[in-house]
């Protein structure tokens, strides 16, 4: 089925409440919309500020690939037979050939963002353009009132507004995270010094400029560098690559370090000890942070091929590096003071640009959910407890009615680092799905991992005795 079928969404009644709000549209929420959309018996809505969809639009770089299979759309791996799969869209547009005879399994990030865009415009009940305001509790009527703001073209209040729901799906993503030394550069007036997340729309600007410096180690840091030595002219690149971490690595990508980002792996983590589990999130980074192969291997090649006349290109890649703090020179430059870590030795770089390719962080919930904080139960650490089905952990008094607050890309302190990863949306959304509907909505794997991520079999309870893996016998300490 190439065009998605449109089923008349449940009839709304102007006061009656909702069954499922979703705040934010982003490829989390999208997927659970995606896959809420055949359940006619389902009256939900989604809301987000932005005009339209839009994925990351300032790191759509020629060329730059998703890190995960085209699988990993918003619905496949929960449900192959949705129209809503990418290869829907691909025979959408007649493009089912050509994407064949590509062999390509990573697609390119443009074409993912097309996809959601797709997705995105065909779905009934997304409401682009409406700004979230506040979420509460009503007691008297045991639902939750979400009050928004309608926007105009131009991000104009224009309308108010009041919806009431007895669940709700956060998915207001993540944000560019900009660390204190560096506040200082961005709001430096005359010097082009962006985050990567706006990397796109200033680009000619960097592009003229004398010595351009590339802050992060991490994937998109090394698109970023590698899309401006290829724009340099060879012998005057220019260039300066700093990072944080002692090296840069590869992301891991082995067969059974990929199992990592299994539902398996998530019920593993989700059920140790929360000391644990904030050691492993920290230690874990080279599972999602690292630098693909190919654009390893790509940067390598370019820097290669410049010296093949002799000589070697004008650029410094220097892993190890902190910037301790950071100054406007003049009206024009930037100093960055910096520390190498290994080598406990101080210098001093002045350049003309600076793209902060420093990551992202969660938005907060509390700023959202300030209404309902006395409701929320907290970890040690002041963090929402979010359950297994992935609901904030509420007061019994919510709970008991049956309403629930469902959260993505928003628990990697209680799900891991499979949290912001698209391999696992279409699972989770199915999950929430489940959980919210009562019932086996989506069947899903009971085992999805070779890997027994534990010794207790309890992670794999459905699964026959004789498919399980072996039980191992604790050993007794002769010396006790």
């Amino acid at each position: 089925m190439s065009t998605p079928p449109h089923p008349h969404p449940p009839h709304h009644e102007p006061d009656a409440p909702r069954d499922l709000v979703g705040i934010g549209i982003g490829p989390f929420n999208l997927s659970l919309a995606a896959l809420a959309h055949p359940l006619t018996e389902l009256d939900a809505a989604f809301y987000d500020q932005r005009p339209s969809f839009a994925w990351h639009p300032g790191l759509l770089i020629d060329g730059s690939r998703i890190q995960v299979p085209f699988l990993a759309d918003l619905v496949t791996l929960a449900d192959p037979t949705s129209p809503w799969t990418f290869l829907n869209h691909l025979k959408s547009r007649d493009r089912l050939f050509p994407f064949y005879f590509a062999e390509r399994f990573h697609i390119q990030r443009a074409e993912y963002d097309t996809y959601c865009r797709w997705v995105a415009a065909g779905l009934p009940g997304l409401h682009f353009g409406h700004q979230i305001d506040a979420v509460r509790w009503n007691p008297e009527r045991d639902v939750f009132e979400v009050d928004y703001t309608q926007l105009g073209p131009d991000g104009e209040a224009e309308a108010l507004g009041r919806t009431h729901t007895r669940n709700i799906a956060l998915g207001i993503g993540t944000e560019p995270h900009v660390p204190e030394p560096l506040k200082t550069l961005v709001e430096a007036p005359g010097v082009p010094v962006v985050h990567s997340a706006d990397y796109l729309a200033h680009r000619d600007t960097i592009l003229t400029a004398d010595h351009v410096t590339v802050i992060g180690s991490g994937q998109s840091g090394a698109e970023i560098f590698l899309d401006l030595l290829r724009a340099r002219p060879a012998g005057r690149e220019k260039l300066h690559w700093l990072g944080r971490t002692e090296a840069f690595a590869p992301m891991e990508y082995s067969k059974l370090g990929l199992e990592h980002f299994t539902p398996d792996y998530t019920r593993y983590f989700h059920a140790l000890p929360e000391a644990v589990r904030d050691r492993l999130v920290t230690s874990q980074w080279q599972l999602h942070k690292g630098i693909d192969t190919d654009t390893i291997a790509a940067i390598h090649d370019e820097l290669y091929n410049r010296t093949l006349n002799g000589g070697w290109p004008d650029v410094v890649l220097t892993p190890g590096v902190r910037v301790r703090t950071a100054g406007r020179l003049a009206t024009t430059k930037v100093e960055l003071h910096l520390e190498h870590t290994q080598q406990d030795t101080r210098s001093r770089l002045t350049t003309d640009a600076v793209v902060l390719a420093t990551g992202y962080r969660e938005r907060p919930l509390d700023r959202l959910l300030a209404g309902l904080d006395p409701y929320l139960r907290r970890d040690s650490s002041d963090r929402p407890r979010i359950d297994e089905h992935f609901r904030l952990a509420l007061d019994p008094s919510i709970s008991a009615s049956n309403c629930h607050i469902y959260v993505q890309n928003a628990e990697r302190h209680t799900h891991g680092v499979g949290t912001p990863d698209l391999g696992l949306a279409a699972w989770r959304s199915a999950t929430i799905l489940n959980s919210l509907t009562g019932k086996e909505t989506y069947p899903l794997p009971t085992r999805t991992a070779f890997t027994t991520f534990g010794l207790d079999q309890q992670q794999h309870p459905h699964i026959p005795r004789a498919r399980q893996a072996p039980v191992l016998t604790p050993l007794v300490d002769d010396r006790q």
